[in-house]
């Protein structure tokens, strides 16, 4: 006879004369077997696993797992309905030609909508690799949004697009306006409204953006080497302290920064590669190095090497 041990946790199934056998399972007769005596400890085992058995003439073409989706959390009743296809044969309608076979449950309009916007923020994370929990934080401040239904009137792409904004800050990662705008079909200004109303709907807050957030990915997606783009974070980090650029975004203060130590540097960038990538007009980055240039002498660390000397910097 098999024995049984109660313990704090489920009851364990094990061999009474070798407890501490691990048992083996034929999952062909779904038994359980003893490797040391060869008792059989239980039968009747049910296989957990998934059925990868087929039924049909077209095994070289279909998926034979019969299993369905994962649960989706963030949909009501988990996404467990089941939806039976309409028939084809003679058997599947009466006698009025009317299907006999209808689909109890259909999804609901919310649902619809909800599974139409995670599909639409997988789609804009993926095309600016963004990992998966920031699609995960996206798609849960989006059903909150959702369900509070306090921006009516506002297209659900646009509260998409203002909720990954906002998961990349929360989430450290943060993004431009103009990054998002890219990769979404809503326009910069709606949102940037969203972005304001979902803070507010929510009474959340998300931490100030500075130059050290943007700094290594501008600078690495402009190929420049390590020694630039820590002389371009401790310019603009002095910059900061200094106030020299005050009212500059960030973004604006980090390109300048940019553009004075790659012309400091062998590696120089000019005025549109650098505001291609920080997504900034020429004119902005030459505004905010006009405000950083007369103090340029005491903006770079001490241990940098220089491949133009300060005074030798454009002036523009």
């Amino acid at each position: 006879m098999a024995s049984t041990s109660r313990g704090d946790s489920l009851p364990k199934v094990q061999c009474p004369n070798h407890p501490d056998a691990i048992l083996v399972e034929d999952y062909r007769a779904g038994d359980m077997i003893c490797p040391e005596c060869g008792l059989v400890v239980g039968d009747r085992v049910i296989d957990v696993g998934s059925e990868w058995r087929t039924f049909t003439n077209e095994k070289a073409t279909k998926d034979p797992s019969r299993v369905g989706d994962a649960q989706n959390p963030l949909l009501n009743g988990g996404d467990l309905t089941t939806m039976i296809s309409k028939g084809t044969g003679a058997a599947s309608f009466d006698e009025f030609g009317n299907n006999k076979y209808q689909n109890r449950r259909t999804m609901s309009s919310s649902d619809r909508a909800m599974l139409n916007a995670f599909k639409e923020i997988t789609t804009m994370a993926d095309r600016i690799n963004l990992p998966r929990n920031i699609i995960d934080r996206t798609n849960n401040l989006f059903k909150q949004v959702y369900e509070q239904k306090s921006l009516k009137g506002r297209s659900n792409d646009a509260i998409a697009s203002a909720c990954l904004y906002i998961a990349c800050r929360q989430e450290g990662v943060p993004r431009t306006f103009k990054e998002i705008c890219a990769v979404s079909r809503i326009s910069k200004k709606e949102i940037g409204r969203c972005f304001k109303l979902i803070l507010k709907a929510l009474e959340t807050s998300v931490d100030l953006i500075t130059t050290g957030d943007f700094m290594s990915r501008f600078c690495s997606n402009l190929g420049l080497p390590k020694q630039v783009q820590m002389a371009a974070t401790y310019i603009a980090r002095k910059a900061v302290e200094l106030d020299l650029v005050p009212g500059r975004s960030p973004i604006s203060v980090a390109a300048a920064a940019i553009y004075m130590a790659s012309q400091a540097s062998a590696e120089k960038k000019t005025q549109k590669e650098i505001g291609d990538i920080a997504g900034v007009a020429d004119v902005t980055i030459r505004q905010s190095y006009r405000l950083i240039y007369p103090r340029a002498a005491d903006l770079f660390p001490p241990d940098f090497k220089f491949d133009t000397p300060v005074d030798k910097l454009p002036q523009l």
